[in-house]
Order: C-alpha cells, then sequence, then structure tokens
C-alpha cells in the first residue's frame, strides 16, 4: 500500500459511468488508493469531490493517471466496448513502461480482447480481459469477476481482485478465479451473459402460462416466484422477479410491471453468444430462443398488426387442478434451466479444446455463485457434477442432473403441449426440450439431409455398415 505522506495509487479506473464508479467505491472500502480519470473531465471532478474524504486521487488527463501509479501500474479501463477502449489504449499505452497492467473490465468482444493482449504483449506490457458481472450493486458491494490474460497479470492483480469480489454464501471463497490466457476472462462472461438470456426467457414463459392459463394476478405471482425462490429455483433472477410483481405504478395504481411496454433491449453478448456457437459448432438452441424472443419482442407494431390479421386458438377455461399447473410450471423452469446451463457449459467446453483456454468449468459454476446475475444455489450442484467427472461432456450425462430431469420430463411435456395448444408461444421452453430430445436419440433423421445433400451438390455421404466416404447417383434408370 501506498504511504500516508506521500499518497500513490495502488490502481487507477479510467471510465467513470455507474460501473466505474461503484469499482473505485468497492476497491476504495478494501483499502486501495484509487486514481480517478474519466474523459470528460467534469464528470471526474463531481465525482471526486462527492466522495472527498476517500483516498481517491483525481486525474485529469492520462499523464496524471500514469504519474500517480506505483509500479509495476494497474490501471483498470471501464469505457465502452468497441472503438473506445482501442482510443483509450491508443493514448495509454505510450506512456507505460515494461510490465505495467491494464485490464479491460468492460463487455468487449473476446476477439478485441485477444488483438489488444497480442499487441500490448508484443510491447512489454500485460494486458488482461476481465469479466465482471453484478450490476451496479455487484460492481459496489462485490461481483463475480472473470479475469482472462497474461498469467503473471492474474499474480499481480489477483489479491485486489479477490478483496472486491463477492463472496460465496457457502463457504466464504471469493467469486473470482484466474479464467485463462487471451480472451478467455471476456469469453466465459460472454457465455454467462448467454445463459443470463436463457434464464431470463424461460422465467418469461412461466410467467406467461401462469398468467395467461390461470389469470394469475401480480399478487399471485409474486407469492408464486416467492416461494419457488425457497426450493430448488433458488437465484437472483426467481428472486428480482417476484418482488417486479410487487410494485405498484404510482400513476394508474396498476401493477409496475403490466405497464412496461413488451419490447426487451439487448446489448450484443447474447447475440455474439449465439454468433460463436455457430462458429465452434456448439448447440444452445435456448439461448438462440432468447435472443430471438428479444429480436421478435421489439417488432411491436408489426405484432400488434399482425394479431388483428393471425388467428390462434380459441380461448378456453383451464379445467385442470390449479396447483398442479403451478407445480408442473415449476418443474418444466427448472428442467428447461438444467437444459441451458447444459448447453452454456457444453459450449464453453468445446471453445476451451478450440481457443485452448483450458478452462476449469467446474471453478466457473463455483465463482458464479454470487455477484453475478445467474447466481442460484443450483450452481453448486455444477460444481459438484464437474467434481464427480472432469471429464463430463455434458451436465445431463450427470447422475444427479439425469435424475433430475427424468423425474420432469413428464410436467417438463405437459406444460410445452398446453402452452401449444393454446398458442402461447414458448420457444426457449421448446428448444430446452427438444435439445435434450436430440442429444439423447441415438439415430436423427440428418440421414435423410445429408442424403439430400448428396443428390443436389454431390456433398458425399458415410454409411453406417461400414467405413469411408461415399457418393451416390440417386435417380436410377428404371427403363
Amino acid at each position: 500500500m501506498s504511504s500516508a505522506t506521500a499518497p500513490r495509487g495502488d490502481i487507477a479506473v479510467s471510465g467513470l459511468a455507474v460501473m466505474g464508479q461503484n469499482l473505485v467505491l468497492n476497491l476504495e472500502r478494501n483499502g486501495y488508493n484509487v486514481v480517478v480519470h474519466n474523459r470528460t473531465t467534469s464528470k471526474m471532478t463531481e465525482f471526486a469531490a462527492g466522495h472527498s474524504g476517500k483516498n481517491l486521487i483525481p486525474a485529469v488527463t492520462l499523464e496524471e493517471v500514469v504519474a500517480n501509479l506505483v509500479r509495476p501500474r494497474r490501471v483498470l479501463l471501464m469505457v465502452q466496448a468497441g472503438q473506445p477502449v482501442d482510443a483509450v489504449l491508443d493514448a495509454l499505452v505510450p506512456l507505460l513502461d515494461e510490465g505495467d497492467i491494464v485490464m479491460d473490465g468492460g463487455n468487449s468482444y473476446f476477439p478485441d480482447t485477444e488483438r489488444r493482449s497480442r499487441e500490448l504483449t508484443a510491447k512489454g506490457l500485460v494486458y488482461m480481459g476481465v469479466g465482471v458481472s453484478g450490476g451496479e450493486e455487484g460492481a459496489l458491494w462485490g461481483p463475480s469477476i472473470m479475469p482472462g490474460g497474461a498469467a503473471e497479470g492474474w499474480e499481480a492483480v489477483g489479491p485486489m481482485l479477490r478483496a472486491i469480489s463477492a463472496k460465496a454464501d457457502e463457504d466464504g471463497e471469493p467469486c473470482v478465479s484466474y479464467i485463462g490466457r487471451g480472451g478467455a476472462g471476456h469469453y466465459v462472461k460472454m457465455v454467462h451473459n448467454g445463459i443470463e438470456y436463457g434464464d431470463m426467457q424461460l422465467i418469461a414463459e412461466a410467467y406467461d402460462i401462469l398468467q395467461q392459463v390461470l389469470g394469475l394476478s401480480a399478487s399471485e405471482l409474486a407469492e408464486v416466484f416467492a416461494e419457488w425462490n425457497e426450493g430448488e429455483l433458488d437465484s437472483f433472477l426467481i428472486e428480482i422477479t417476484s418482488r417486479i410483481f410487487v410494485r405498484l405504478d404510482e400513476e394508474s395504481g396498476r401493477p409496475l410491471v403490466d405497464m412496461v411496454l413488451d419490447k426487451a433491449q439487448q446489448k450484443g453478448t447474447g447475440k455474439w453468444t449465439s454468433q460463436n456457437a455457430m462458429d465452434v459448432g456448439a448447440p444452445i438452441p435456448t439461448i438462440n430462443s432468447a435472443v430471438t424472443g428479444r429480436i421478435i419482442s421489439s417488432l411491436k407494431e408489426e405484432r400488434i398488426a399482425a394479431s388483428a390479421q393471425l388467428p390462434g386458438p380459441e380461448t378456453q377455461t383451464y379445467e385442470g387442478d390449479r396447483q398442479e399447473l403451478i407445480d408442473a410450471t415449476r418443474d418444466a423452469l427448472y428442467a428447461s434451466k438444467i437444459s441451458a446451463y447444459a448447453q452454456g457449459m457444453a459450449l464453453l467446453r468445446q471453445a476451451s479444446e478450440e481457443y485452448d483456454y483450458g478452462l476449469n468449468l467446474g471453478e466457473i459454476a463455483a465463482i458464479w455463485r454470487s455477484g453475478c446475475i445467474i447466481r442460484a444455489r443450483f450452481l453448486n450442484r455444477i460444481t459438484d457434477a464437474y467434481n464427480r467427472n472432469p471429464a463430463l461432456t455434458n451436465l445431463l450425462l450427470d447422475s444427479e442432473f439425469r435424475a433430475a430431469v427424468t423425474q420432469r420430463l413428464p410436467a417438463w411435456r405437459k406444460v410445452i403441449q398446453l402452452a401449444v395448444a393454446r398458442g402461447i408461444p414458448t420457444p426457449a421452453f421448446s428448444a430446452s426440450l427438444a435439445y435434450y430430445d436430440s442429444y439423447r436419440s441415438a439415430r436423427l433423421p440428418a440421414n435423410l439431409i445429408q442424403a439430400q445433400r448428396d443428390f443436389f451438390g454431390a456433398h458425399t455421404y458415410e454409411r453406417t455398415d461400414r467405413e469411408g466416404i461415399f457418393h451416390s447417383e440417386w435417380e436410377q434408370d428404371v427403363s
């Protein structure tokens, strides 16, 4: 730590939007002197003035940032992903010395992190892509942190990141771990966000079923989700969902959620996950359906027009047992969640091989247990699964997850069938079940697809009865 007579910064944070500000306060609370910088100087001076009693060192320029840091210098960038990161690096890098450490804590696309890592390494600097999840509250009180990049960088910043990270309720362990080389940290954060997309879409579909079929009020939905949060679905997203249903709109007196326009936005990490999964050949249909769901939700005007022209099934009164359907929906949600996480973890496994990241999947699940948006009791079971079998190819093959899904299969199928019959769109529920059914099928109709490809394009095929590559003339002369 820096001395009291000549205070110097242990770390600098450049970029003082809400996440950057809260990480600064987190670092300072944990005993670090923090140099604060922002491209718009007024934002920095206002922030520093508002926290005048804290160990903050204002810096107007990047030259001042560098001059006020102990060596090796540690600079955390909290600026918008893309060109803004490159712009800051272009100005910052010439001011640094060999061995200095630059960390990008934003949601950068992992190929950009790979490129920047190569460029800065060639200049003798240490570059790290640091995934940070937890939103504003997590940044302030402890996020889940996914640092990737040079191993020597982790050795230098590890104690600091452990100090400011969330601590798991079960064992108090810091929710941070070195992820791997290059862009591994930002890659894992990207997939975290993709899983988050799937999780949120599944919850929304469960809500839609209960609301449309049973006509549950917001207060009743709050009770249902609060009860679910006491069991196997215990998670941050289920918890905030129950709290959302309680909030009333001050103007109309109606539930505030009913006043929110049904157009979901996105920042791109879910889309990146889907795109990259196609590149590495990993099926993630639940995440894909969640990305598509947000896109189709944005077509509000088109959907309103279509609703007046495209018929659906006639409205039916539900004749079944109300509590039975609530329980079945809970089971379908949990089974779908297992399927979604199985897809996400399988993507991480394949990407680890593709990019030589050496990802430890059990450790990744462990650092997601607290601080991040998908934090949940459920993640302990994923860590346990990989502890039982580090070479596990798919979570669905783990004995405990296999048993959990098998037990819920009837409810899972029943809920989706009910939704389809009533014209309630459940793309993520359906995709999750389709993934399970596809993965468990020893034979799929892809033989016909390959035959078609060979028919029109001579793309060849393999046979079931012998080795080799074959091509056939499919139109036989029968004259």
